[in-house]
């Protein structure tokens, strides 16, 4: 009996530290251009938004919507033809949403080195087939760095909370 204990704790550890991190990697296209000649804006977003989405489902195993993306930041700009790297990873789980972090880095193929391009964090909730928020495996940190995003989330979702009370005429 102690042994099959055993094994069920380990099947629901395996389950809730599923892969909480996806990477997409593609070729920034001519199609992305901006007016300036570099990727726009827009689509770097809809790429975060992309990655976001991958890793929100991989995690939760059922469809999910972006309900929030905060602190946006773009730190420099990205090419036509450069490789770029969109690397998203869940932080922090509430019981239905999900705060991912993501960070865009691109490079030209030839370098070794990438450069960071934009960061924010985006949240999605998962829906069941009603449309509803339905409960989301916890996630639970297990590396100090995994335990310092999950701070940062806390931080921005308390700040979030002025600011949606600052914005709430505009709504």
């Amino acid at each position: 009996m102690v042994k099959g204990m055993r094994n069920i704790c380990i099947i629901v550890k395996n389950q809730i530290m599923a892969d909480h991190q996806t990477t997409l990697r593609f070729l920034a296209e001519p199609t992305d251009v901006n007016f300036g000649g570099k990727v726009h804006g827009g689509a770097v977003m809809k790429w975060i938004d992309q990655a976001g989405y991958a890793c929100a489902v991989n995690w939760c195993k059922q469809y999910a919507v972006t309900v929030y993306v905060g602190g946006i930041r773009f730190f420099k700009p990205v090419f036509i033809g450069n490789l770029v790297e969109i690397r998203a990873r869940l932080v922090y789980t509430g019981s239905s949403s999900m705060h991912i972090a993501v960070d865009v880095f691109s490079k030209k193929p030839q370098d070794a080195e990438y450069v960071k391009n934009t960061h924010c964090m985006i949240i999605f909730v998962a829906v069941g087939n009603d449309g509803q928020p339905v409960n989301v495996p916890p996630f639970v940190p297990s590396s100090d760095e995994e335990k310092r995003l999950q701070e940062y989330a806390v931080r921005l979702m308390n700040l979030r909370k002025d600011i949606e009370q600052e914005m709430k005429e505009f709504y």
